[in-house]
């Protein structure tokens, strides 16, 4: 034991003395200018370092740097920027003259993908190789790297005539082999627009082609996103996929994809082109998609007002700029998205089936499939939506199938009076795309049908029952285990709130209904007015023969939280009985002799 312990001890002595030894006996300023010449002759980009080189024995053998920058050919800013930078280098190597970098850290840096650090070509020059394997000078050096650490770091994106994008936070590490075969882990942060995204990622790249190909696989991808316009709980989930780039057609491929955001799972392919005007097709497929989950002006469960308190802008020292269509990203991209749901939920409804085939041109969107089945009905709403001009102009061909009624009015927020079945087939076109610009700048008209529908605490037939028994005890009626009405139909037209129905005609048990009216969203005013009329009376002839034939007035008016209605039906009956009164004396005058007292008595009853 003492032995090992002697052997190990002069074996540590002997590597710190050759380290110390080597430190001492080479300097690494020797390596500067080889370094810059290898990095030019092997990629083109100009490498420049500030300030000495200096060993770093602890815990790698290192050269430390300060400042460096790394410049594309004719590029007018450079490609990266780094307040420090380390090399960590091979011991071995270095003993026979070899300079083996194993990685190389910075610290600090500032990456720019900017049209201003891309390389630019000299004109009439001829094309160079993408990968230029020179050979090693005479003096025998040579140069690899298969690591990279960022740490700490900026990385400034933009595309030309793009806007400015700021990656913060950036740390990555990549491991690469002989084979350019790398796995890669990255880092990041972005805030803009006062809205803020987090990511995390791992996976495989392969770099073999480069700079003409990029493939690999994304093994996770973990986001974050917060802030202005996103729901309150944010938007979080994962990414996995396989991916490929081609540098000349600067096009993109993510195949195997699978996406999940909050509660809401995904997968699909997506593809597209970063060359103006920019190119995306996604083909997706959800397994339940929750939109409610992912848009900030959804109704949220519970107390919707304490919900949407937690969605104020954050304190800012200037106030940011109105944002408007000319803002949208759409406007200079081409985009295809079929998108198909197993379920899917949207502003509280229940949605199967769900299917959207979108095209975009440029701002001008076409809406070529957008349906799905909704409870026992189904729905359709093909149209267009520009917005290529300040103002969003909609159009949309909407199209209900014995859809129910009340979960749609409280997915349109209006008052859940109404229940049964809609179908309506119809046409809308407006200005705006969200829901108050819909009940406010929209207009159209519709032909409805709906069936069995039924009014919130009203009851049609028994409030004519009860007013007829409260004006006479001529006629009675007896109760009806029916309270809606069977089928409805008639006309709907919108016109900037204003929603008015005319030609309704229904029926139900016993039960004949028509009139119209309108509704007033702007306001929550509505204005109805129906004429009802009854059958399965008792009781005296006449007035049952009038109840069965002229229709009983009921009109329904005031504000959504204040209902009031009219039912004049003591009217009805007191004419009724005053027509009757007047018929009768008119036969009695008849019988008797003509005097001016009968014929003045004549001139009174005369309508």
């Amino acid at each position: 034991m003492k032995r090992v312990i002697t052997t190990l001890a002069i074996l540590l002595v002997v590597i710190v003395a050759g380290m110390t030894a080597l430190v001492l006996l080479v300097n690494p300023n020797d390596f500067r200018s080889y370094m810059v010449k290898q990095v030019e002759q092997r990629s083109g980009y100009r490498l420049e370092v500030s300030g000495d080189l200096r060993w770093h024995v602890w815990p790698k053998l290192s050269i430390l740097a300060g400042r460096m920058s790394l410049t594309a050919p004719g590029a007018a800013q450079p490609l990266v920027t780094a307040e420090n930078m380390r090399l960590d280098v091979n011991l071995w190597p270095l003993l026979s003259h070899q300079l083996s970098v194993s990685q190389v850290m910075l610290s600090n840096a500032v990456v720019r993908a900017t049209p201003e650090s891309a390389p630019q070509q000299p004109q009439n020059a001829p094309v160079a190789p993408g990968r230029s394997e020179a050979a090693a000078p005479a003096s025998g050096w040579s140069f690899d790297i298969g690591q990279l650490r960022v740490a700490n770091s900026l990385l400034i994106w933009r595309q030309p005539g793009g806007d400015e994008y700021n990656f913060r936070n950036l740390n990555i590490n990549l491991n690469q082999d002989a084979r350019h075969l790398a796995s890669i882990e990255l880092s990041t942060s972005l805030t803009r627009n006062q809205r803020n995204a987090v990511l995390s990622l791992k996976g495989q790249l392969d770099a073999s082609q480069y700079p003409h190909r990029l493939s690999g696989q994304i093994d996770e991808l973990n986001y974050a996103l917060s802030g202005a316009d996103i729901p309150p709980q944010g938007i979080k989930g994962t990414l996995s996929a396989q991916g490929s780039w081609r540098a000349e057609t600067q096009q993109f491929a993510l195949t195997q994809m699978k996406l999940s955001a909050n509660d809401s799972a995904l997968s699909g392919e997506a593809s597209g082109s970063l060359a103006s005007p920019q190119q995306l097709a996604l083909q997706l497929h959800a397994t339940q998609l929750n939109f409610d989950n992912l848009m900030a002006n959804a109704p949220q469960a519970g107390d919707g007002a304490a919900q949407h308190a937690t969605v104020a802008r954050a304190p800012v020292i200037a106030t940011p700029r109105e944002q408007n269509n000319l803002d949208s990203p759409l406007n200079a991209m081409n985009l295809a998205v079929n998108l198909k749901a197993d379920s899917a939920v949207w502003r509280g409804l229940t949605l199967q089936d769900f299917a959207l085939d979108v095209t975009n041109q440029q701002g001008l969107i076409a809406l070529r499939t957008l349906r799905g089945r909704l409870g026992e009905g189904d729905f359709s709403a093909p149209g267009t939506i520009d917005i290529r001009q300040a103002e969003t102009r909609v159009a949309l061909q909407p199209v209900l199938n014995k859809v129910a009624i009340q979960p749609l009015l409280a997915a349109f927020d209006l008052p859940q009076t109404v229940q049964g079945a809609l179908s309506l087939n119809g046409e809308l076109s407006g200005e705006g795309l969200s829901l108050e610009a819909a009940k406010r700048r929209w207009r159209g008209d519709a032909q409805l049908s709906a069936s069995d529908v039924k009014l919130a605490q009203l009851n049609l037939q028994q409030m004519v029952r009860r007013a007829v028994a409260r004006a006479s005890d001529r006629v009675s009626s007896d109760e009806s285990s029916e309270q809606g009405i069977r089928q409805l139909d008639g006309r709907l037209a919108l016109n900037n709130g204003v929603l008015r129905l005319t030609d309704l005609k229904g029926e139900g048990d016993r039960l004949r209904l028509q009139g119209g009216g309108e509704v007033n969203m702007p306001t929550q005013q509505l204005d109805m007015t129906f004429g009802l009329t009854l059958t399965g009376w008792k009781g005296d002839d006449r007035l049952v023969a009038l109840l069965s034939q002229q229709a009983v007035p009921l009109r329904i008016y005031g504000g959504w939280n204040n209902v009031q209605y009219s039912l004049p039906v003591d009217q009805l009956l007191r004419q009724q009985l005053q027509s009757e009164a007047k018929s009768r004396l008119n036969q009695w005058l008849d019988r008797q002799p003509k005097n001016s007292d009968s014929d003045s008595l004549r001139k009174l009853l005369r309508p």
